[in-house]
């Protein structure tokens, strides 16, 4: 149940009823009209700008469309009241009945209340984290991690077909320093002091795959060539940070459906069919590139090179694919992979990117338009810096990997449900501050202790209510509703009737973020109608008369529907009681 789609299906059909009695032009585009809560809720409980966005077309006033169309709306049980405001937009009062309806709606519907079928089925691919498989993941790649598996769930939950993918990245020059740090700790394994040269991976996560080097091939490699033992150590090593990845992930709550190998693409033809494919769309020549004001990128080139004409797909300038001396640049590849995706048959593509991907935004969004004929949108979403603090001190450094803080760092420290809640505070492209201590406060000021004492405040009320009451689902949405008449009690089911129509902003949006917003605003709420209970005792959730507390327990536990649902899609457990 969606009470704002419901009543927008109201105001579209009483629009239907003035064009066929002729008050209104026909075929009239109602697709810009919308019904929200006022940004004043003094205002009332819904408006509709039906009258502002018809005027134009149908050559009319808007305060005369307004007032013909409130006067049908009046006419709905539903509606209290429908006045008009200013030049022409229109505010309404619902009666108790439909608010009161939403709490028999969301025990009904249980955890898939809210749920949408807005995405219609459409394949939908969310690429995320995609790091270097050189070691552990650090907390740039939680956030990202955290996002993109929210983002999932989110889609999922609006009636998307998703598929979660990791690009490995292991066709760059970065395996092979891999490969060369790992080999002097196999040499370290051997008891040779390892030598670890500025420029290779100095951390200790390392050291074991040195000793499984040394336990797999013993000492074959110790005095060969590089030339020897490069493709083979850095087949091993690639393999071994991939299962460090994976376990990483699994940590944080995070599964990956695809794995997909930029190496695969090389030798397989695969570049050079998508590159050949723009090339028969007349989008690769042979030329110049103007010197870049500013820095200059590293796939800038004072000579002649393959470009690609991402130009013609809205990009600033053209982009390299393949160097002066033959090479492919980081690029090419990169087109390559969207392009299987594309030809996998997904009808919208997302990649979650660190922020240093700023300027690939455009080049990419070009080859995917060009390489799909503008059929398959690509939403690129950047990930902003996480700034850790411990002890009101900057925390920097772990131990294990030398220069950074690990994914893992963050779990053991803080649990991967508080984790992923507080990544999700800020929205992606927004720097995000971690403060180990803050985010384990007992306060208000915690969100995530917040909701989920919002959660276990209304489980606690249902075991003491369950003592001498059905408490379940299918018993409280029988309750006599209509008992839930208090001015404080609609302003908080007012609140849950909001939830439908939050998941299909931030479903459409692409912003999981919005669903933390949503449920810190609603555990507010809900600790804030617990508060007045104190002072006003017909408030309270528990009363001696079982027909009353039935109904005030329905709200109860339609609030607990809510936050559980809305936690699942952030990928957090809630919990039944706080310790």
């Amino acid at each position: 149940m969606n009470l704002f789609n419901d009543i927008r299906a109201l105001v579209i059909d009483c629009l239907g009823a003035m064009a066929a009695e002729g008050a209104l032009p026909q075929g009239l585009e109602t697709a810009a009209v919308t019904v929200e809560p006022p940004r004043d809720a003094a205002h009332g409980d819904m408006a509709t700008n039906a009258a502002m966005v018809l005027a134009k077309p149908a050559g009319q006033q808007p305060r005369a469309i307004a007032e013909a169309l409130a006067a049908r709306l009046a006419a709905d049980p539903r509606v209290a009241s429908a006045e008009v405001a200013g030049p022409g937009f229109l505010n309404l009062r619902l009666q108790p009945q439909a608010w009161q309806g939403v709490v028999g709606a969301a025990l009904s519907a249980g955890k898939d209340f809210g749920r949408t079928t807005i995405g219609g089925a459409e394949k939908i691919n969310v690429e995320f984290v995609s790091a270097n498989p050189t070691g552990p993941m650090h907390v740039g790649h939680t956030r990202g991690a955290v996002v993109g598996d929210a983002l999932s769930n989110l889609l999922a939950f609006a009636g998307w077909d998703v598929t979660r993918e990791y690009y490995i990245n292991d066709g760059g020059a970065q395996v092979d320093v891999l490969a060369r740090s790992a080999f002097e700790r196999y040499r370290e394994a051997h008891g040779l002091s390892p030598e670890i040269a500025e420029g290779l991976y100095p951390g200790d996560y390392l050291i074991p795959v040195g000793e499984a080097l040394k336990e797999k091939f013993g000492d074959r490699f110790l005095n060969a060539p590089e030339s020897d033992w490069l493709p083979v150590i850095r087949d091993f090593s690639t393999e071994a940070m991939m299962a460090m990845i994976r376990e990483d992930l699994a940590a944080l709550g995070v599964r990956m459906d695809v794995y997909s190998s930029e190496k695969a693409l090389y030798g397989t033809g695969k570049i050079e069919s998508a590159i050949d494919t723009l090339r028969g769309m007349g989008l690769i020549y042979e030329g110049v590139l103007e010197p870049p004001k500013g820095k200059t990128p590293e796939d800038w080139e004072p000579r002649e090179q393959t470009l690609f004409k991402s130009t013609a797909h809205g990009d600033d300038v053209d982009r390299p694919v393949k160097k002066s001396d033959g090479s492919w640049t980081y690029f090419a590849p990169d087109i390559a992979y969207h392009f299987d995706k594309v030809q996998r048959g997904f009808d919208q593509l997302i990649d979650i990117l660190g922020a240093d991907h700023g300027g690939y935004v455009k080049r990419m969004k070009a080859a995917v338009a060009a390489l799909s004929g503008g059929r398959v949108p690509l939403d690129i979403k950047l990930i902003q810096l996480v700034k850790l603090y411990k002890n009101g001190e900057p925390f920097k450094m772990s131990k294990r990997a030398g220069t950074f803080v690990t994914l893992r760092d963050v779990v053991e420290e803080v649990g991967a449900d508080v984790t992923r809640f507080v990544m999700l505070t800020r929205k992606n492209d927004a720097a995000l501050d971690f403060d180990f201590d803050k985010v384990q406060e007992q306060s208000r000021d915690n969100p995530v202790w917040y909701v989920q004492y919002a959660h276990a405040r209304i489980a606690s009320v249902l075991r003491k209510a369950g003592a001498t009451l059905d408490v379940s689902d299918a018993a409280l949405a029988k309750a006599d509703l209509g008992k839930l008449d208090h001015p404080a009690e609609l302003a908080l089911i007012r609140k849950l009737a909001d939830w439908p129509r939050q998941v299909e902003i931030a479903a459409r949006a692409h912003e999981p973020h919005r669903v933390a917003g949503f449920l810190t605003e609603l555990a507010a709420d809900l600790h804030g109608h617990w508060n007045k209970g104190n002072d006003e005792g017909s408030l309270r959730f528990v009363q001696d008369d079982p027909a009353t507390m039935a109904a005030k327990i329905a709200l109860a536990r339609s609030v607990g529907v809510v936050i559980s649902a809305g936690l699942a899609i952030l990928g957090v457990t809630p919990v039944e009681e706080m310790r």
